[in-house]
């Protein structure tokens, strides 16, 4: 992610008297953690960061030791400042939470302040850290994103310096190479699994494989063995090929244990470049293998999948060879069956209520539904509810349907509680079949709803979404029979408004196809249409606008933690 240099320049007119900004009447000074006061005066003349933070937000708490690490290099230049304005519910959390920090604050107690810098700089979630320089001149109101991606190179935290850093990536980029890619300033080396120091310079001309893992993430763990099994094969087969592992580890044991028992080369454990690296290829999931060609340019973001489906065929990883594996996938699906989904060797079979076995062979030629869920997530049970209903329904008309339950539940008690609630058949609690299923249907999010058909070809993997919209009328889920049920919401929408405007919303309303959405008039669920504004992602029910029916805007289901803020990947956000 790169922070907007417009947002940052847009602030830069704005300029703020440091004693004026972070004082109060009967308050000349700000706190260290020891409960030293420090007089606000003493900051004039340096550049000072304001961070808005709290010791509830997990985002805050994730972020805040990356900020230390920044203030501990930067501080010693003695023009540098952070003043902690905390969110906090109560002293003793503030306290606790300021305890970690090596920098000032705020006083708790002055609650006032707080909120004046909350309502200044237009506070709407944390972490957010407001920079200004030695004049009280805004820099940029978007620190946290410029400390994340950059740390102490972005010193001083002025768009030049940002923009300067930018180019260089952009040429670094233009001329990746093995070397731009590993070598610091204080490093020209990797370490081998005894603990050799290993020059970079041995691994230019080779392909080489930069392995991003997480020992302690099952995953990770899962496909470490076969990428070792690829590794030693490619090698007996003397191919120059190299695997470098990008450690994302907190536990330095763990790290040497793993590092002992692969054959490739590492980087070292703690080492800054992991972070950047991880930044630089964008990472997203894990675990990644990123492959470099002999150049040292990019020839692939992950082939972790493909050694998963192909193991050694992969290699080397060239848009050619995935061409050729895009072939070799196409005609697996064509002739793709039930029992080459739901059977492993000995594991021929599903269960039904108290274990029973069921063999797979006897749910041939019905539509089979993979209901991937779990009793610990709410949506998931939300959904089931409306699924056992589809299921009855389309049972009850006489057709050839199964479901089948893949729990990723944690426990046997947990699988046994929500399964004991499904009229359907399961995989049994723990299955090894669950990890192939997963991997093979890209199952990144539950509940999800596989169809496959009475062929035992899929169908779709967005059944959960008909089921949501149409409920049993999906069934059997095949393309002609969705087209059949949007040529029925085409034909009701005739003679709708494309245009409207609505006392609830303040722009023009849109007649816009939507799957599955919450009506903000009435805040129940709606499908197929709604009168919509993207620009506020806003929806309105047909039927609360063409019957002028305000519905119930009762909001008790909204989730409104921690005094209206809600948490959200990597920031807590007022409601």
């Amino acid at each position: 992610y790169n922070p907007p240099l417009t947002k940052m320049a847009a602030s830069a007119d704005v300029t703020h008297d440091v004693v004026y900004l972070l004082s109060s009447p009967e308050r000349d000074y700000l706190l260290r953690n020891n409960g030293d006061q420090v007089k606000i005066e003493n900051l004039k003349g340096k550049k000072v960061g304001i961070y808005f933070s709290a010791s509830w937000c997990g985002p805050c708490r994730k972020f805040t030791p990356t900020l230390v690490e920044a203030y501990d290099e930067v501080v010693s230049k003695g023009d540098f400042e952070i003043v902690f304005s905390s969110a906090d519910e109560d002293d003793e959390a503030f306290k606790g939470y300021f305890s970690k920090m090596p920098w000032l604050a705020i006083p708790f107690s002055d609650s006032e302040t707080r909120s004046r810098l909350d309502e200044l700089f237009q506070v709407r979630g944390i972490p957010n850290l407001v920079l200004l320089d030695e004049t009280g001149k805004v820099v940029t109101e978007d620190g946290v994103d410029i400390v994340r991606e950059y740390g102490v190179e972005a010193y001083p935290f002025t768009s030049a310096r940002i923009q300067e850093l930018r180019d260089r990536e952009e040429e670094a980029r233009r001329n990746q190479s093995v070397r731009s890619l590993l070598i610091s300033p204080s490093r020209d080396f990797v370490i081998s699994s005894n603990g050799n120091n290993v020059p970079v310079s041995e691994l230019e001309g080779k392909t080489v494989g930069l392995y991003f893992s997480h020992n302690s993430f099952g995953p990770s763990s899962d496909f470490t063995p076969k990428l070792v099994r690829v590794y030693e094969e490619l090698k007996a087969r003397g191919e120059n090929f190299e695997v470098v592992s990008i450690p994302l580890d907190e536990d330095e044991e763990s790290f040497k244990e793993v590092l002992g028992s692969v054959p490739w080369l590492s980087l070292p454990f703690k080492d800054k470049f992991c972070g950047k690296l991880a930044q630089y290829f964008e990472l997203s999931t894990l675990p990644t293998l990123v492959i470099l060609g002999p150049d040292g340019k990019t020839l692939n973001s992950n082939v972790a999948e493909a050694i998963e489906d192909h193991g050694v065929v992969a290699y080397p990883f060239t848009p050619e060879k995935f061409a050729e594996l895009d072939e070799i996938l196409k005609a697996r699906e064509a002739a793709q069956t039930l029992e080459s989904i739901l059977v492993s060797e000995d594991l021929d079979f599903v269960i039904g209520k108290d274990g029973v076995q069921v063999p797979v062979s006897e749910l041939n030629g019905k539509v089979v539904l993979l209901y991937f869920s779990a009793h610990w997530c709410p949506p998931c049970r939300a959904f089931l509810p409306k699924l056992v209903d589809a299921y009855h329904e389309i049972k009850a008309k006489g057709n050839a349907l199964e479901i089948v339950f893949i729990s990723s539940d944690k426990d046997q008690a947990s699988f046994d509680e929500f399964f004991g609630g499904m009229p359907w058949l399961a995989l049994p609690f723990g299955d090894s079949r669950k990890r192939s299923l997963s991997r093979k249907f890209r199952v990144s999010g539950i509940p999800m709803l596989v169809a496959i058909g009475s062929s035992g070809r899929t169908l779709t993997t967005k059944a959960r979404d008909l089921v949501l919209q149409y409920g049993a009328r999906a069934y059997p889920f095949t393309d002609e029979k969705i087209k059949e049920l949007e040529a029925e919401e085409d034909e009701i929408a005739k003679g709708w408004p494309e245009k409207l405007t609505h006392e609830t919303h303040e722009h023009k309303l849109a007649l816009t196809r939507r799957k599955v959405y919450y009506c903000d008039g009435c805040n129940e669920q709606g499908h197929a249409w709604s009168y919509y504004c993207e620009k506020c992602d806003f929806d309105l029910h047909p039927k609360c606008v063409l019957k002028e029916d305000k519905g119930n805007k009762d909001d008790t289901n909204v989730d409104k933690s921690k005094d209206g803020w809600v948490c959200d990947g990597e920031v807590c956000k007022k409601v």
